[in-house]
């Protein structure tokens, strides 16, 4: 006679887990799953698939669905976290506003007699530029998690990380959100040469790469040398050291502005004097010589000197390529095919830089379906994917546990130090510390709640969440994406938590 075996606790939890995963996979059948390339190409032109997208896609059809996501204009947040982000000063203050009010306080600081009173006042200035600086990657992140316009979300998080400044030099942190949301988020999808005017004219990026020190007879090149090696033609591209001086030379008079320090000028320069939130042109400090630049001549005029070198770059067919091309390692692949990178950069061309066509080439090609599932998750797209996976729309309270994600992962939002950016391809990301290191926060993320729902003003949470992954989402959309190795892992796993991190650190999920 066979002795049946005690049922313990271990056992009812692992049958229980068992027939959770059966229900989940039986019962959710409908609406259909997500064929495998839909599933691959919608992970892309999103941070990540949650069930409004899939909904979302399943209605539209993917032409319909890449047309909407090129337009931007699906972009209403849910009203709280729309409410949220009004709320904070971040979006709200204008540079001007926001640079006056600092050297305000600083002056006010740098008079008091010295003592504790004077250091506690700097240690409260600090913590206030440490809270804007805050509250400009919550912002970031809540769109990256929340919002219907996930393309845009993408490229303005993309073009952060072109137009790259540092939020610890000066006074950047407290220009960092005026930054995002004036000058990059509302030229993410349009053309080209409005974006680098709208970089070049806002006081973060002058004071992060140094033009508010170049002047007519002191010149100083970074910031002239960053926009053509880093922001339009890239490295190799034909121009020389002259070109770079010259370019420096037109920059010259580009600064920073406040109210109470307008600049004395001769009659003949005060038409030529702009000045608007922050941004100055001083045309007593301009270089108003001749130039020549990229073979072409620039004539001293002021500001238009400015217009025309912007234009006279992004019309050469380096830049086409250049920036054709980093778009294509972000979505396609770390070296992306030839042929792809001249077809987007021929669509630059004829559409005078208009990103959103560029973009329209790359997602309707060939080569962007046959790289699926090859493009290895940034820490930003791994961490993003993974909440909008496990909370599936739920909205999360306190974004700390992100950031310390996105720190311990080395790609805090405005974190790098140099003006090149973070890493966009597989070996920026995947060193066996890395890996160690998303294993780990796919194990916090899908063990519980990770504290992301506890009010990060300290008062009593007023709702709580728990990561769902094995859900209708997983199996409509997730479960076609992943290779069999992935699948039998899972297979393994002897408990729900065990099963959530099997999935988030498998190669299945951490390839897009």
């Amino acid at each position: 006679m066979q002795l049946m075996r005690p049922i313990t606790p271990l056992h009812l939890g692992q049958l229980f887990f068992a027939l959770t995963l059966t229900v989940a996979s039986t019962c959710w059948a409908d609406p259909p799953k997500l064929a495998r390339d839909d599933a691959l190409w919608l992970a892309r032109i999103t941070y990540g698939i949650d069930s409004a997208s899939v909904e979302h896609y399943q209605q539209l059809g993917r032409r319909r669905y890449l047309d909407e996501q090129l337009s931007g204009k699906n972009d209403a947040l849910p009203p709280a976290i729309a409410q949220e982000i009004a709320q904070m000063p971040v979006s709200q203050t204008k540079s001007l506003d926001i640079l006056e009010n600092v050297a305000a306080e600083n002056k006010r600081i740098k008079a008091m007699p010295e003592g504790p009173d004077q250091v506690a006042a700097r240690k409260a200035q600090r913590e206030l530029g440490n809270q804007y600086a805050y509250q400009a990657r919550r912002t970031e992140v809540l769109r990256a998690l929340y919002s219907p316009a996930q393309l845009k979300e993408q490229m303005t998080w993309f073009w952060l990380n072109h137009f790259s400044v540092y939020e610890q030099k000066g006074n950047l942190r407290w220009l960092l959100g005026n930054y995002a949301e004036q000058a990059i988020r509302p030229n993410s999808l349009g053309h080209f040469r409005d974006l680098v005017m709208a970089t070049l004219t806002h006081p973060a990026m002058i004071e992060y790469l140094d033009n508010a020190q170049n002047a007519n007879g002191h010149i100083n090149e970074n910031y002239a040398r960053e926009l053509m090696e880093l922001h339009t033609l890239g490295v190799n591209s034909g121009y020389s050291q002259q070109d770079v001086q010259e370019l420096a030379r037109v920059l010259t008079g580009v600064g920073i502005t406040r109210r109470d320090n307008p600049p004395k000028l001769k009659p003949d320069w005060q038409p030529l004097l702009i000045r608007n939130d922050g941004f100055e042109f001083n045309p007593a400090r301009h270089d108003f010589g001749n130039k020549t630049l990229l073979g072409k001549t620039i004539e001293g005029r002021g500001f238009a000197e400015v217009e025309q070198a912007v234009d006279l770059i992004i019309k050469q067919p380096a830049c086409a390529r250049f920036i054709s091309r980093k778009i294509a390692m972000y979505f396609v692949s770390d070296d992306p095919p030839a042929k792809l990178v001249e077809q987007m950069a021929k669509t630059f061309q004829k559409s005078d830089g208009d990103i959103a066509a560029v973009l329209r080439t790359m997602f309707e090609s060939r080569d962007l379906d046959d790289s699926a599932g090859k493009k290895f998750k940034d820490p930003m797209q791994f961490v993003v994917s993974s909440l909008r996976l496990a909370y599936d729309g739920k909205q999360i309270a306190n974004t700390h546990p992100v950031m310390n994600w996105l720190n311990a992962l080395g790609e805090p939002l405005f974190g790098h130090l140099t003006p090149d950016g973070y890493a966009l391809i597989e070996s920026g990301w995947a060193s066996s510390g890395q890996m160690s290191r998303r294993f780990e926060i796919a194990k916090t993320i899908g063990n519980g709640n990770a504290g992301l729902f506890d009010p990060e003003d300290g008062t009593p949470p007023t709702a709580t969440g728990f990561p769902q992954l094995a859900s209708r989402l997983y199996y409509n959309a997730i479960e076609p994406t992943l290779p069999q190795a992935t699948r039998d892992t899972l297979d393994h796993a002897t408990s729900q938590q065990e099963w959530n991190t099997y999935l988030l650190s498998s190669p299945g999920f951490n390839y897009r």
